[in-house]
């Protein structure tokens, strides 16, 4: 095994999870006001609604997906009741559904960013990397989940990336399960660990702002002001 490999497998995963943690700690202790994204509504609102709207239904089930795929053992699916021809019907079809409503969002949202001069004006360098990183990871998410799993049907990401990414949250990479994996799911991991290298920098820190405690917030109340004549 090259130092390639245990580079890309090992080495950097660990690096962009580290740079992942410690980021986000700097950037909410030192630069809490820019903890949001910059809303550019108010100079195009329709590609803005529509892209945003298709991505962000699309992109959790995705994200979903991949929990299930990456995190939940394929001998707890069996113990659950789901086959391995269910879960590929899953994944294959349901996720590549919604993976292809992420992409056509994340096309909309790209065309718009760079297209408009007022809303590439307003786009920092690292929007644009991370707006052009996202598209690349989803691209290379619908292509392996349509055309490399039809190419490679002997390959199971669930006894080699899975095994390989859980392996690394106990402390005991190995870069073996990695060197045979068909080259678009290589492409994207290596894309998802850099976008979470990049993600204390970035705008993309706002997925944590959840406003839950609107809910519990109290009713504002406006109050006509009528004149005394």
């Amino acid at each position: 095994m090259s130092f390639l490999d245990q580079f890309l497998w090992v080495i950097f995963p660990y690096v962009c999870i580290v740079i992942f943690i410690i980021g986000h700690i700097i950037r909410y202790r030192n630069d809490q006001f820019s903890w949001t994204a910059k809303s550019s509504e108010f100079i195009e609102k329709k590609q803005l609604m529509i892209g945003s709207l298709l991505f962000h239904l699309g992109i959790i089930p995705v994200i979903l997906g991949h929990f299930a795929g990456l995190v939940i053992p394929r001998e707890w699916m069996h113990s659950l009741g789901v086959s391995d021809h269910l879960y590929h019907i899953g994944a294959v079809y349901i996720g590549g559904l919604f993976g292809i409503m992420t992409l056509a969002g994340m096309l909309i949202l790209t065309f718009r960013r760079f297209s408009l001069k007022s809303v590439r004006r307003l786009s920092s360098a690292s929007d644009l990397i991370v707006n052009v990183l996202l598209l690349f990871i989803i691209i290379v998410g619908v292509y392996a989940t349509f055309f490399t799993n039809a190419a490679n049907p002997d390959f199971d990401y669930r006894q080699t990336i899975s095994v390989w990414f859980r392996n690394l949250f106990i402390l005991q990479p190995n870069a073996a399960y990695m060197v045979n994996v068909p080259i678009s799911f290589q492409l994207h991991v290596i894309t998802g660990f850099l976008i979470f290298a990049f993600w204390p920098f970035t705008r993309l820190v706002h997925v944590w702002s959840v406003p839950f405690n609107y809910s519990r917030r109290s009713y504002i109340l406006y109050r006509k002001n009528e004149r005394v004549s």
